[in-house]
C-alpha cells in the first residue's frame, strides 16, 4: 500500500517528457508472442499494466529483457503454457487479449475473467460473439475462461453492436492467422488500435483500415519478430496539461502526437488556455480566468472517457458552470464525492436522452439507477485538502492534480493503483514543483 502525501497550491513550472502509452504497450509485448523471433520495443512505459503484462509472458515460458531505460526485448520462442493464473490474471484487462495468441499457439486458451478499473463493468460479449463466429468455442466458468479452437479459425464479417477498443483489438489478433478475409464493421478508431496494426503488418500481418471504422485482416500462418516504438501516452499528456492549468502553471509538454489530442486541444482553446503546439511538443500556459465549459464523452475522435475526470477538477477552477457527461462507462463518477468534500461545488444530473440505446456505448443492463451520468461544476471552487483513496488510474490522478490546487495537507490512500497507468507520477509532479511525497 502506498500514500501520497501532499501540501501544495503552487504553480507548476518545467518540462516533461511523455511516455509511451499505456493502452498500446501491454497489448503489443502480447502481440509478438505470435511471432518466431525475438521483438524489440522502445518507448515503452514502466508503468504498472506493463509490468504485469511482463510477468503474465514471463508465466507462460518466453522470456523478455530490458536493454533500455525504456526498452524491452521480447523472446517468445519457449511460449509453453496456455493458461493464466487466477491472481495476476485478474488485476489487468489485458488478460482477454491473451486468447487469440494462445489459441494460435496451442488450439485452447484459459484465462481469469478480465479485472482492473472498476470503473462499470467492460462488456465481454463484444469480444466472445465474434470469436464464437470465427469457430472458437467458449465455456464460462465462475473463474476462467476456457476457449478452444480444434482447428484454423475463419475469417468474418462482424458487425460491433457498439464501440469497443479492446474488442477491436481481440479480434484483429484473431483475425491475424484465420483462414481467408476478415472485416471488421465499427471497429474502434482510436490511435492505439493504429498502434497495433502497424506492429501487426511488421511480424507478417496483413492489416488494412480502409475506412474509419472498418478493417479488413487477411489471415496468415507464420509470423517473425519485429522493432516498433510505442505512439506517446495521450492520458499522460492530458494530465501533466490540466495540471499547469489546474496550478495557474506552465508546463512544456514533450513527445506527443497533437493529432491524437484534437478534441483536448480544442477544449483548452475554448477556455482560454496559453497554448503554443509544436510539431511532437505543445506548451500549456494559465494567463487568464478559465472559462467554463461543456463537454461529453465520445470514441475517438471525440473526448476521450479516461480524460473527464481530469477536465472536471480543471473545471473546478474554472468562471461558470461546466457540464460533464459520461457515454462510455456506466460508473466513472466515483471521485466527485471526494472533490465535493474539498469544497467542490459539484451537482449529479441524469441526462435526457430520446434513445439512450444509441448514445450511450455501454450495455443499458449494466446501468443503475444510482450511476449518474451527467455533473454540473460550478466555479471557481477553494478546495481544501483531505484524506482520500485512490478507487482508479485516471481517478487516482485526478485526485492528485486537486491536491495540487487545494489549501493545506491532502493524503491519497491506495496510490499504487495510480501506478498501473503512469510511471513515476509524483516523483515526476515533484520535479514541476509539487510538494507531493510517496509513502
Amino acid at each position: 500500500m502506498a500514500q501520497f502525501v501532499i501540501h501544495s497550491q503552487k504553480p507548476l513550472r518545467g518540462e516533461v517528457v511523455i511516455r509511451g502509452a499505456k493502452n498500446s504497450g501491454f497489448k503489443l509485448l502480447i502481440a509478438s508472442l505470435f511471432g518466431r523471433q525475438e521483438s524489440l520495443f522502445s518507448n515503452l512505459t514502466k508503468a504498472g499494466e506493463t509490468k504485469i503484462t511482463l510477468s503474465l509472458i514471463k508465466y507462460l515460458g518466453a522470456d523478455f529483457r530490458w536493454v533500455g531505460e525504456h526498452s524491452v526485448l521480447v523472446n517468445p520462442q519457449n511460449l509453453q503454457h496456455s493458461q493464466l493464473p487466477l491472481g495476476v490474471g485478474r488485476e489487468t484487462r489485458a488478460s482477454i487479449l491473451f486468447v487469440p495468441v494462445l489459441l494460435y499457439r496451442f488450439g485452447r486458451a484459459r484465462v481469469p475473467w478480465p479485472g482492473g478499473d472498476k470503473i462499470g463493468r467492460r462488456p465481454l460479449d463484444r469480444h466472445l460473439a465474434g470469436l464464437q463466429k470465427m469457430g472458437v468455442q467458449i465455456k464460462q466458468g465462475e473463474q476462467f475462461l476456457e476457449f478452444t479452437a480444434p482447428h484454423r479459425l475463419q475469417g468474418v464479417r462482424y458487425r460491433f453492436a457498439k464501440n469497443t477498443h479492446t474488442g477491436t483489438d481481440t479480434l484483429l489478433m484473431a483475425a491475424l492467422w484465420a483462414e481467408g478475409e476478415t472485416v471488421l464493421e465499427n471497429a474502434a478508431a482510436e490511435p492505439e488500435v493504429d498502434d497495433l496494426i502497424s506492429f501487426l503488418n511488421k511480424i507478417g500481418g496483413r492489416v488494412k483500415r480502409i475506412a474509419p471504422r472498418m478493417i479488413v485482416i487477411q489471415g496468415r500462418r507464420q509470423f517473425r519478430g519485429a522493432e516498433h516504438v510505442v505512439i506517446p501516452d495521450r492520458n499522460e499528456a492530458v494530465t501533466f496539461a490540466c495540471a499547469a492549468l489546474g496550478t495557474r502553471g506552465e508546463i512544456d509538454i514533450f513527445n506527443i502526437n497533437p493529432n491524437h489530442l484534437y478534441a483536448f486541444i480544442e477544449q483548452l482553446r475554448m477556455i482560454g488556455a496559453g497554448l503554443e503546439i509544436g510539431v511532437n511538443e505543445m506548451k500549456v500556459t494559465w494567463r487568464e480566468k478559465l472559462r467554463a465549459s461543456k463537454i461529453e464523452t465520445a470514441p475517438y475522435p471525440g473526448f476521450m472517457t479516461d480524460w473527464q475526470a481530469l477536465w472536471s477538477v480543471l473545471m473546478t477552477q474554472a468562471w461558470g458552470t461546466s457540464e460533464v457527461v459520461e457515454r462510455i462507462f456506466p460508473y466513472r463518477f466515483q471521485y466527485v464525492p471526494y472533490l465535493q468534500k474539498m469544497g467542490a461545488k459539484i451537482k449529479f444530473f441524469q441526462p435526457q436522452v430520446n434513445d439512450p440505446a444509441s448514445y450511450y456505448n455501454f450495455n443499458l443492463e449494466d446501468d443503475r439507477p444510482e450511476f449518474f451520468h451527467g455533473i454540473h461544476i460550478s466555479g471557481p471552487s477553494h478546495l481544501q485538502g483531505i484524506t482520500m483513496k485512490v478507487n482508479d488510474i485516471r481517478a487516482g490522478a485526478t485526485l492528485t492534480l486537486a491536491a495540487l490546487m487545494a489549501k493545506g495537507k491532502s493524503v491519497l490512500q491506495q496510490a499504487e493503483k495510480i501506478d498501473r497507468g503512469y510511471e513515476h507520477l509524483a516523483k515526476r509532479l515533484q520535479q514541476l514543483g509539487g510538494d507531493i511525497i510517496r509513502v
